[in-house]
């Protein structure tokens, strides 16, 4: 048997269902991908491969007051020592975290082409350099000094930070993103300032409400700025729940063209709106005529945003324009909050305090871990001073044990009574240091670092101590993002959206035309312009003809009544044009091909409706409860079996009905319920088989006319067909139309 085909020693083969190993092995990528890959820790607000990149600039020493290097040498290190991963993503995250319009502080000070915020990628790594930031410092500030703990990298042949030591509250400042398996994370970036504020707040009071705490973190803000108009309600629950959105727009101001004319300029785009995707949905929608308040948009941008919006007319609000768009395009945006984040290293949704709180307690943790190093470093330090101070007391005698004796160090050890480190100590001077002047700087050391370790010793031993030092240190933290420089300064600010008649705007400015709507029998729908028009000039197709015609404005709605007693609505002017035989009003409306339109009107909210079916019952219905946008239309009358047989307008107080048996009855209209949708109240009785065939409202001081051959006719004696509603009715009078309805 060959090799390539030789079965796999029985110590290597895993009897185990194919499922069960699936499961173990997809929740391990899973636990994988949440832990190491898409979640930010809440101590730090980093991800691995950003706080392996910062810890391996620093590794090579790429201070922001020294020089830049390639980012190929940085990309290089990271993946060979610390993130065993593509390179591709190592510098996607380093490009990321010196892009000042995707990150509020950034992290890393790239020189070169890190793209922009059109959506240009950076060029690659070996173009561009780059180098650590103020901010970034203050992440790793103490990492000498055992702040945090390290863990072998992937190779064990070096050690990485577990997490930073984080001198400012880089999670909420800069905000994160990223898609796990199961679970997502997105948190906006906010001021340090504020967040600083509130924590330090929170050190003051302990027990602080989220509400207290919003009273210094306004809301998040966003590196392009922008103007956030959510109210403060849903911010405070999102706040303390950890979940919700924020909705934000452009910033824009109106810009004088004289002869009174404007036009309105865009300075500031939503946080992550790339402005040439932008650009390219606002042409999209000027050509679709679907912003018709709008004449032109430009791109005048240099450095900063600079869009100009032309209006249609000088007449056009700006307010009524700007809404427009909002509701179109991405000049309006939801960013949503997430606070998903791994604490203690387990996922977990988190509040704004929860959030804060957790830092805090790294922050004190880090600021003991500190304390302690450098405690333990002044007791080695004041062990060697102690050593020389006695060395200097009786520095003759030392002399002369140097010079005579072949092992100096066990004798001044016994002479002397020190410490091999302080013999070792003391035998390593120079002759320089035995003059007086070097006595009195070391006692004066002695007595500095005496100072600091009895400081130190009162730090670790009181917890108030220790909170008001990360207070301090949070304090100067604030002080490096100063709210009056340009980093510091809040960008995004807060305003409550106006409140616009959008629909009454735009219904001003629509054209106002004459159309004459001509729906045919076989469902040939179209908008022809001009009323009055001669019925012999309007062609159909070969056996078609016409079923309802109407003449409306252009600004119009109109509503299609089919026989299974829906409601569709369709404006006048988006019908197709009168040139040919219109199209298939199937297009416009989902109409199944069994069902029929039995009624086109002009939409009259404030006109009421007699909605009947074939079984004889019918209702009242306003008008304005037919409006509908759906395309599958609104539910309004249920025909119990049958079929929608009539819908007229009210006007006046009797109705007469009559059945397909010619029996007609009359009785008063508030006889029947007003209702938005169902079945109604019976109208009249039938049998054998017979249905109601027409229905019609009259006012009883004009008396029943009704249409035959043509022309009106008046019965005078209708009050002998009155009756109670649901009866039968009787036998219609001589001359009734031979239709056997009322417009016979």
């Amino acid at each position: 048997m060959s090799k390539s085909t030789a079965e796999p020693p029985a110590d290597r083969i895993i009897n185990e269902p194919m499922s069960e190993a699936l499961s173990k092995r997809y929740l391990a990528y899973a636990l994988s991908t949440i832990t190491s890959r898409a979640l930010p820790d809440v101590r730090d607000g980093l991800k691995p491969v950003q706080r392996r990149i910062l810890y391996g600039m620093r590794v090579l020493r790429l201070d922001p007051e020294g020089g830049y290097r390639k980012c190929a040498k940085i990309v290089g290190d990271v993946m060979g020592n610390y993130h065993p991963h593509g390179d591709s993503s190592i510098y996607d995250t380093l490009v990321r975290l010196a892009q000042d319009f995707n990150v509020r502080y950034p992290l890393v000070d790239g020189q070169g082409n890190f793209g922009n915020i059109d959506g240009d990628s950076a060029a690659a790594y070996r173009y561009t350099e780059a180098r650590m930031t103020r901010g970034a410092e203050l992440l790793m500030e103490g990492l000498d000094e055992n702040a945090v703990d390290f863990r072998p990298n992937y190779a064990e042949n070096d050690e990485e930070p577990v997490v930073l030591p984080a001198g400012f509250p880089n999670l909420l400042a800069n905000g994160a993103t990223g898609i796990a398996v199961g679970m997502a994370t997105s948190i906006p970036p906010h001021n340090v300032a504020e967040i600083i504020d509130a924590a330090r707040h929170l050190i003051e009071k302990p027990k602080a409400t989220t509400e207290e705490l919003m009273e210094f973190v306004q809301g998040p803000d966003f590196p392009t700025g922008g103007v956030i108009v959510e109210d403060r309600a849903s911010m405070l629950e999102a706040y303390e729940t950890g979940r919700g959105a924020f909705r934000m727009r452009a910033r824009w101001h109106v810009e004088d063209t004289g002869r009174g004319t404007y036009q309105i300029i865009v300075t500031e785009i939503p946080y992550q709106v790339q402005k040439s995707r932008l650009l390219e949905k606002l042409s999209e929608l000027l050509e679709a005529k679907k912003v018709p308040l709008l004449e032109d948009v430009r791109d005048e941008s240099a450095e900063d945003v600079r869009l100009v919006l032309v209006p249609r007319a000088k007449t056009v609000e700006p307010d009524v324009l700007m809404e427009s768009l909002f509701r179109t395009c991405d000049l309006e945006t939801r960013f949503s909050l997430n606070m998903n984040v791994l604490h203690k290293g387990a996922p977990q949704v988190m509040g704004l305090r929860d959030v804060l709180q957790a830092y805090l307690d790294h922050r004190r943790e880090v600021v003991v871990r500190r304390a302690e190093f450098r405690l333990d470093k002044i007791e080695k330090r004041l062990h060697i001073l102690e050593g020389f101070l006695k060395a200097y007391l009786n520095i003759d005698e030392v002399i002369r044990i140097i010079r005579t004796e072949d092992e100096p160090k066990p004798v001044l050890m016994k002479r002397f009574k020190i410490s091999d480190i302080q013999a070792e100590a003391i035998l390593n001077l120079r002759l320089r240091a035995l003059r007086k002047l070097e006595e009195m700087e070391i006692q004066g050391e002695h007595t500095k670092l005496t100072e600091e370790r009895d400081e130190l010793v009162l730090l670790i031993g009181s917890v108030r101590r220790q909170w008001t030092r990360v207070s301090k240190e949070l304090k100067a933290a604030r002080d490096e993002f100063d709210p009056s420089t340009a980093l510091g300064r809040r960008r995004a600010t807060f305003e409550q959206a106006p409140t616009v008649d959008l629909a009454a705007a735009l219904e001003a400015t629509r054209p106002k035309e004459p159309v004459t709507v001509v729906l045919s029998a076989q469902g040939w729908i179209r908008g022809m312009k001009g009323h009055g028009l001669d019925p012999d000039t309007i062609k159909f197709k070969e056996g078609d003809g016409p079923s309802f015609t109407e003449e409306v404005m252009s600004t119009d709605k109109l509503v299609f009544m089919s026989s299974d007693g829906r409601a569709f609505m369709l404006p006048a002017d988006k019908l197709p044009g009168g040139r040919g035989h219109g199209e298939p009003i199937r297009i416009s409306i989902e109409l199944e091909d069994n069902v029929a339109i039995v009624g086109m009107f002009k939409f009259e909210p404030e006109r009421k409706r007699v909605m009947a079916s074939s079984t004889g019952y019918g209702f009242v219905v306003p008008e304005a409860e037919l409006e509908s946008n759906r395309k599958a239309g609104k539910q309004i009358v249920n025909t119990g079996g049958g079929h929608l047989n009539v819908c007229v307008p009210v006007l006046g107080d009797m109705i007469a009905v009559v059945g397909t048996n010619r029996k007609m009855l009359i009785f008063p209209l508030k006889d029947l319920p007003e209702m938005p949708r169902g079945k109604g109240n019976k109208l009249q009785s039938y049998s054998g088989g017979a249905e109601l065939a027409d229905l019609i409202t009259f006012d009883k001081r004009d008396g029943l006319i009704v249409v035959t051959g043509g022309r009106f006719r008046a019965f005078e004696e209708w009050k002998e067909w009155k009756g109670q509603r649901a009866q039968a009715g009787k036998v219609v009078p001589k001359g009734f139309p031979r239709t056997g309805t009322f417009s016979g």
